[in-house]
């Protein structure tokens, strides 16, 4: 462990922050002293010379049909479109069976809000994916998904929730949560479920025992204490239910959205820095901090592990969201996500969703 500084060592909060305090360390805190303090967080959570994880999972988008119609998205397709798709269980199944030879343990299903697809779709899908593959984690929707399927249905969300988990779904992802406030949301999502809906669903989520990741998307149109807001959201629903497992940042990508031209530029790889350096001191109930390689490049995905973060993601053996906004990340072997995470100093971990650590890989061995 880094042994702290008497004076750098005075500047760390005693106290948990409140949203004030921690807006003015936003703006003002240099990185250094952001990324010390949220290495002190991390300690907390993981101990002096934590283990950095990663999972092997596959994404499968199971269709890019969907009618939000959100600004920032380059992967969605009106129905009429000729790229548009919805892929049947028998295709799923064929990347399902990659994902077993690969050693993978999850498999994270989303698509569009896809007015096409009843109910059965996704209770069919996942009861044949947990019938096929029974070990396997189904991290499967989104909150605007569920939502969805409430109002198609005309059930509650807890009913929708119940039929999923009894069909075999694992657990819930985060997506879709951007910024959690409805000033940007109506904005560049106005069809898309509030703030409260995402966080009621989430709520409704950890209530009946399932657990969730949580992230944020940012650069487009938001201002600091939006930023600031979203994190508090997190921990103060975490202080309700304790169902969060982890949060994940990353920034907009534009490329091929309808927000390409917005006039501010993209946000950089060290505002990238101090929102997972923030997202880490202010989410004091929150275990893991996801650094996302995938949309932020391997380099700034270490440089996170420094400041805060201590898992790396997925190998990325599918991806198709981002690879749509001009992002082309490439895929890694188990092999290159060690190696990268041996670069920082650090043992490398093989997880699951849960963050139960399957096997280590200690550094220099």
């Amino acid at each position: 462990m880094t042994t702290l500084a008497p004076e750098i060592k005075e500047t760390l909060p005693t106290n948990r922050l409140e949203r004030n305090e921690a807006l003015r360390l936003f703006q003002e805190a240099d990185l250094f002293t952001l990324g010390i303090m949220a290495e002190e967080v991390k300690y907390r959570f993981h101990g002096a010379n934590p283990a950095y994880t990663f999972v092997i999972d596959r994404n499968v988008n199971y269709t890019n049909v969907c009618n939000v119609d959100c600004l920032f998205c380059a992967f969605y397709r009106p129905a009429d479109h000729p790229e548009a798709y919805t892929l049947t269980f028998e295709q799923i199944k064929e990347k399902v069976e990659e994902l077993m030879l690969a050693g993978g343990t999850q498999l994270l299903l989303q698509g569009g809000v896809n007015p096409d697809l009843p109910f059965e779709y996704y209770t069919d899908l996942v009861r044949n994916i947990r019938n096929e593959f029974p070990e396997l984690t189904i991290h499967a929707f989104s909150p605007t998904e569920v939502s969805f399927m409430a109002e198609q249905t005309g059930q509650s969300v807890k009913w929708i929730l119940e039929q999923l988990i009894d069909a075999g779904m694992s657990s819930l992802p985060g997506a879709g949560g951007e910024i959690l406030h409805d000033d940007i949301r109506r904005k560049v999502s106005h069809k898309k479920v509030k703030t409260e809906d995402w966080m009621g669903v989430m709520d409704t989520a950890h209530k009946l025992g399932m657990k969730t990741s949580s992230t944020m998307m940012f650069g487009m149109m938001e201002e600091d204490w939006h930023i600031i807001d979203h994190l508090f959201r997190i921990r103060e629903q975490q202080d309700k239910t304790g169902g969060f497992l982890s949060f994940i940042p990353w920034t907009f990508q534009r490329a091929n959205t309808k927000l390409e031209r917005l006039p501010n530029q993209a946000a950089t790889g060290l505002e990238y820095l101090r929102v997972s350096a923030m997202a880490r001191i202010i989410l004091d109930n929150v275990p893991n901090i996801g650094a996302s390689w995938i949309t932020q490049g391997v380099k700034l995905g270490q440089t996170a592990l420094t400041m805060g973060a201590n898992d790396m993601g997925g190998l990325l053996l599918e991806e198709n969201v981002v690879t749509q906004a001009g992002i082309n990340p490439t895929r890694k072997s188990v092999e290159e996500m060690v190696k990268a995470i041996h670069d920082t100093g650090h043992d490398a971990a093989q997880r699951d969703t849960a963050y139960n650590i399957l096997k280590v890989f200690p550094v220099g061995v």
